[in-house]
């Protein structure tokens, strides 16, 4: 045990060491970058063969390094031996100080020469000593040994830099990096690597990866040797939600602006004479490369009609009332920029969460349209594993799956592993390796006042007058249980209730299930009372609960079990047929999250089931009688 400790504290120490001289490392390195700067590379090397300091200066050894500094520094070719009982922080403070005053010596000689090479031009020879000593008062320049000392100090602080955030830590560097989009990356790649691409429109939830593949996707299609986009070719990113904006167009972070003279406030050389003076937008930054812009559906519509007329011009024009193109004072980029514009050639990635229907009709003809899909737990499970490789922690085997069972976004995914890993650091300080167990996750769910996303609705069972159906909000698919009970002997005197908080279309989905059923069994609901309820009262905004409704009616009309592991969607007509709806490949993903095995959908949305789809199985339905084949 004695010897042990002895080796940790002897570790401890050597790192401890390791440390001060990496300090140290930086900061000699910051010093020979201000004398590099100071006399010149070339210069330097000169200086420090004549004082005898060159090997030193290119030696590995931080004390050889320092005694070159000293020798350069003071001009002192003599042999100044260093031991590591020196203090070598005092050493180097006074190496800085010297240094601080070589560029204190030097700024103001060059500003005093400056001047008097003006003056003389001007004054008789026998004044040079008075202009001189002027010339040393005026010009003694803001900078001096103080404020140059701490520029030193600033550039000390540039050569120290921390460890990345963990934000630039996961995020994806490549395209096998963003995990459960297969199709959509595939299909963003082939609209950029291409002579033509296009402009594109990216929908899907949140927190799906929709700005990580499209900075990927510029990356990859830059090594393609028929790729428009240069090596360089920038990734401007912004929010669609922060762009404000001047209708007078006083402002304008994303086009441009012009700055006048008098009320902007232009530079000082330029307000001085009255010229206006343009600033170029995001739109221009962007030539040549990609503008993403993050919840483009959030952008000011008119500001967004600015915007569809620089794609169609690649260019932006300034106007001003100050501008006078005859003035020969104005600068000739000032004059190119009013008469020719700035160029903004870019192509457009808006990504978003709203619905097609609601983004811009204009913006929408312009642009080619991908759909990112929610992600399945497998998905999120791979993502904290990818995750945790990256932190270059352990994790137990059930930590991704508790965490998919929590959130169906790979950002949520990601912050729940850090702060359980930042958790399991904390409470191990000195533990080399960290490893994040299922009770650091759990105390994050339950600070993050986190449920489980879904609760499993399907059943192995048999049930008479409930059916699942299928919903969507936004882009994620959820489950509906709806029920139905009838009370017969009613003699034409029958009611029909159902949820008043379901909305008109679930009004019009019983109403119709009832014509359907008279003519199906040729029972009149008139002679029953009826209740249907749609449980946890969810409100439906489209026609697609008319099939599981009209099943649910026939079940409890005819005592007939249904499957409770089956769901349904699907309008219904009053002669009985299944009508396409929307938001297939979402509902898909509600139900396989809900445990549901087998789908029922209409005949007409068979091409919107996403291809490779398992897990689950899917059928299409052109009757009510076709679907009650399946439902038994």
């Amino acid at each position: 045990m004695k010897g042990f400790l002895t080796r940790w504290l002897v570790q401890k120490k050597d790192q401890e060491i390791d440390n001060q001289n990496a300090t140290l490392k930086q900061e000699i390195d910051a010093y020979y970058h201000l004398l590099a700067n100071f006399y010149g590379s070339d210069k330097l090397v000169i200086k420090a063969t004549r004082l005898d300091a060159l090997r030193l200066m290119r030696s590995e050894d931080i004390f050889d390094r320092i005694k070159a500094l000293r020798k350069i520094v003071f001009e002192d070719p003599t042999d100044h031996s260093l031991s590591p009982s020196e203090d070598l922080p005092k050493i180097l403070a006074e190496i800085e100080e010297q240094i601080a005053e070589l560029l204190a010596r030097r700024t103001i000689e060059e500003k005093v020469d400056k001047a008097v090479a003006e003056k003389m031009q001007i004054h008789h020879e026998e004044y040079v000593k008075e202009i001189k000593n002027q010339v040393l008062k005026d010009t003694a320049g803001p900078d001096n040994a103080q404020t140059l000392k701490k520029l030193a100090h600033i550039e000390k602080m540039n050569a120290i830099k921390l460890a990345n955030s963990v934000t630039e830590v996961l995020r994806p560097q490549t395209v096998e990096e963003i995990i459960g989009q297969e199709n959509a990356v595939q299909s963003l790649l082939a609209k950029l690597a291409t002579p033509y691409p296009q402009h594109l429109l990216i929908y899907g939830p949140p927190g799906v990866g929709k700005t990580s593949a499209a900075r990927v996707a510029l990356e990859t299609v830059k090594r393609h040797s028929h790729s428009p986009f240069a090596a360089k070719a920038p990734f401007i990113e912004v929010d669609g939600t922060t762009l404000r904006w001047d209708p007078r167009d006083v402002t304008n972070p994303l086009l441009g602006s012009v700055h006048d003279p008098i009320y902007q406030g232009a530079k000082r050389d330029l307000a001085d004479t009255g010229i206006p003076e343009p600033k170029l937008g995001l739109v221009s930054d962007a030539h040549g490369g990609i503008l993403f812009i993050d919840e483009i559906g959030e952008m000011d519509p008119l500001l967004l009609n600015k915007l569809l007329k620089v794609l169609e011009d690649k260019r932006v024009f300034f106007e001003s009332s100050y501008f006078d193109s005859s003035d020969p004072q104005i600068p000739l980029y000032i004059k190119k920029l009013f008469e020719e514009g700035a160029p903004a050639d870019f192509v457009l990635i808006g990504a978003t969460t709203r619905e097609p229907g609601e983004i811009n009709p204009a913006l929408r003809s312009r642009c080619a349209e991908i759909y990112f899909t929610p992600l399945e737990p497998k998905d999120i499970q791979q993502i904290v594993r990818q995750a945790a490789e990256k932190l270059e922690a352990k994790i137990e085997e059930s930590v991704p799956q508790i965490i998919s069972e929590y959130v169906i976004e790979g950002r949520k995914a990601n912050n729940i592993l850090t702060d359980a890993y930042g958790l399991a650091r904390f409470r191990n300080p000195d533990q080399k390796e960290v490893k994040v167990g299922q009770e650091e996750v759990y105390e994050v769910l339950r600070s993050a006042r986190l449920s489980p996303y879904i609760a499993k609705k399907a059943q192995d069972t048999l049930e008479v007058g409930r059916i699942l159906g299928l919903g969507v909000y936004g882009f994620v698919g959820s489950v509906l249980e709806i029920e139905a009970i009838v009370f017969p002997d009613r003699d034409g005197k029958g009611t029909i209730r159902f949820n008043e908080t379901a909305g008109s279309m679930a009004r019009d989905a019983v109403f119709n299930a009832v014509a359907v059923l008279r003519l199906l069994t040729g029972e009149d609901l008139r002679d029953y009372d009826v209740h249907v309820n749609v449980v946890g009262g969810g409100k439906i905004d489209g026609p697609s609960a008319g099939l599981a409704t009209t099943i649910a009616l026939y079940s409890a009309l005819k005592s007939k079990p249904l499957r409770q592991n089956v769901a349904v969607t699907g309008e219904i007509s009053i002669q009985g047929k299944v009508r396409p709806v929307g938001g297939i490949a979402e509902k898909l993903f509600g139900a396989k999250q809900a445990g549901v095995k087998t789908v029922l959908i209409p005949k007409d949305n068979l091409a919107d089931v996403p291809s490779g789809l398992e897990g689950i199985e899917v059928h299409a339905v052109e009757t009510i009688q076709e679907a009650l084949e399946y439902i038994g």
